[in-house]
């Protein structure tokens, strides 16, 4: 059985965000900038808008779930997508916003930006150069899983002398940044670990499992385009498909992959978060 579900976009739905916007608009000057209201989930920067307007855009990055744009002047421009924020790309002028149409920023070879967000829980702010390091959203974030640095050996150390559940362990950003709860089940799966094995007790073998597990399902749905939860759209538009790879998450009472007998995936609820895992399997 699926299970019908609205979530905040995960690590591989902002990365395919962002690769998006950094296809279309790297080197691109924002000759119009019109910013509907004072606020998102914050208050944004003083004379965001004008501040942004007439400036180019360097290059794209990503860090955790943020989308981090360089600027011609230094700053960066960090936009993060809450549950329904969504940054809708198009040829031409911006058509007339509509009600949930909250930033519109058109460029200097014809292509517009609209950012949308029904609910609001999206927030942007300029960051001043230099400062990017030191932003109070950016600080204390810990290590990139799709970066050089996740591995066997350094997952052990972030995790030695911990008693906190691994599936936990690894939704604690201060050490691995931007890992959220779909993927965190489909990697402990394909790891063939249990969410509830406490995370410091962890072979070298199953760290190493463990960790080509999360770079394995991240990047597998990066390639997919994300997973199309309710509200999550590529910058293009296009419906992300990586749901449908889908392992355990949403599948409470169907069959596991991994074929063994009465090997069924089980729900149960962890820090108020939903948990899918196959009780054969995993261990």
């Amino acid at each position: 059985m699926w299970v019908s579900l609205a979530l905040m976009p995960e690590l591989p739905e902002v990365e395919t965000v962002m690769r998006g916007l950094a296809g279309a608009l790297a080197g691109r000057r924002l000759v119009r900038v019109e910013q509907r209201r004072a606020d998102l989930r914050f208050p944004l920067p003083e004379r965001f808008a004008a501040r942004l307007q007439g400036r180019r855009i360097e290059g794209f990055d990503r860090r955790a779930k943020y989308i981090l744009a360089a600027l011609d002047d230094g700053m960066t421009w960090l936009s993060h997508l809450g549950m329904s924020g969504r940054m809708m790309l198009g040829q031409g002028p911006a058509p007339a916003p509509g009600r949930h149409d909250h930033l519109i920023v058109e460029t200097d070879d014809g292509q517009h930006l609209i950012y949308r967000d029904a609910r609001r829980f999206g927030f942007m702010d300029l960051i001043a150069a230099g400062a990017l390091a030191d932003h109070p959203r950016l600080a204390g974030l810990g290590i990139e899983p799709l970066g050089p640095e996740l591995a066997g050996r350094r997952l052990r150390a972030l995790f030695a002398g911990r008693r906190a559940p691994l599936k936990a362990a690894l939704l604690d950003q201060r050490r691995i940044a931007g890992l959220g709860n779909i993927y965190v089940c489909e990697a402990l799966n394909r790891a063939r670990l249990h969410p509830d094995r406490p995370s410091g007790a962890l072979s070298a073998a199953e760290a190493r499992a463990l960790a080509k597990a999360v770079r394995a399902v991240l990047e597998q749905a990066v390639a997919a385009g994300g997973s199309s939860l309710r509200d999550y759209v590529q910058a293009s538009g296009e419906l992300g498909y990586f749901q449908h790879s889908w392992r355990v998450y949403g599948r409470e009472g169907s069959p596991c992959p991994c074929g063994r007998k009465g090997a069924i995936v089980r729900r149960t609820v962890q820090s108020g978060r939903s948990t899918f895992f196959c009780p054969v399997c995993q261990r």
